[in-house]
């Protein structure tokens, strides 16, 4: 018991160059996939966010709800139907997910947050008109591409001490528009437009692969390009990748994609020198200061 209470207090101390390095930084995480149906899953996510506010990080939750989504429509009788292996999301259907989103999966996301012992805060792109969108492709209905993003609001409630906790509906050009917005897409247009230092997309998936199947741990924006022309990255990875390319371009300092099953994920890749997933960065790393991660020079 003894050697566990020294462990523990080891990995505390091992951490304070990344607490440093983080202080005060703002670090987009978008949470969605199986642990958001799954209590404990969620109490553990919740408790690794309150813990970032803790050490002076300024945490920003963005979430999706797919499965959940899908529920409800199920419940309701609403059939759905499908372009290119996408939902088209009618009136009817973007009424359930408004109800979905910015009720049920984003005050879930809240109670576990505050009942962490923190102070959490839910709204949704459509508040102060954060997000506006438009159409982005017009056999698909109602989900919108972000083209006007005001975020003064986010930053008012993490400058207030309270963790915002967003879900990725927002509005239209038109009065009483509503649009889908994909969560990766919404994440991304967050963090780009609040220049975040970090966005983490959390995934059901270890990160970007090689042709091998093995992890790549740091990439750039070439990289990435690169692989998905060739066809290394595929499927559900293009989009993913493609959210990261966007953020980068628009200020975002690093995108990591990880695997959210991972127990305290969000931590390993902030706090600890072996971080977790596929780093993407807009330039190589230079040398590597004392006590930050590989791939991370903090400059």
């Amino acid at each position: 018991m003894t050697r566990d209470f020294a462990t523990a207090a080891a990995t505390l101390s091992e951490a304070l160059p990344y607490m440093q390095r983080y202080s005060g930084a703002v670090v987009v995480v978008k949470f969605g996939g199986n642990a958001m149906g799954d209590d404990a899953e969620m109490a553990k996510f919740a408790s690794d966010i309150v813990l970032m506010k803790q050490v002076g990080i300024h945490p920003v939750v963005v979430h999706g709800g797919g499965p959940m989504i899908n529920d409800l429509l199920g419940k309701l009788g609403i059939e759905s139907s499908f372009v290119r292996g996408k939902r088209v999301t009618t009136k009817e259907t973007v009424e359930v997910v408004e109800m979905v989103l910015s009720g049920l999966v984003n005050k879930r996301i809240v109670q576990a947050i505050n009942d962490a012992g923190g102070r959490a805060i839910g709204i949704s792109g459509k508040d102060d008109d954060m997000m506006v969108c438009e159409v982005d492709d017009p056999e698909l209905g109602f989900v919108g591409k972000p083209v006007e993003m005001n975020v003064q609001i986010i930053r008012d409630l993490y400058l207030a001490g309270l963790i915002p906790v967003i879900a990725p509906v927002a509005t239209g050009m038109a009065d009483n528009e509503t649009f889908n917005v994909n969560g990766d897409t919404a994440a991304g247009a967050i963090a780009g437009a609040l220049r975040a230092d970090r966005l983490l997309l959390l995934t059901d998936v270890s990160g970007v692969k090689d042709g091998s199947g093995e992890v790549i741990t740091q990439m750039t924006p070439d990289h990435v390009r690169a692989m998905i022309e060739d066809g290394t990255i595929a499927g559900g990875m293009i989009p993913k990748t493609e959210t990261a390319l966007k953020a980068i371009e628009d200020g975002v300092r690093a995108v990591v994609i990880l695997d959210g099953r991972v127990p305290n994920a969000t931590l390993l890749e902030l706090f600890t020198e072996h971080g977790a997933g596929s780093l993407i960065r807009s330039t190589e790393p230079r040398v590597k200061p004392r006590g930050l991660r590989q791939g991370d020079s903090g400059l």
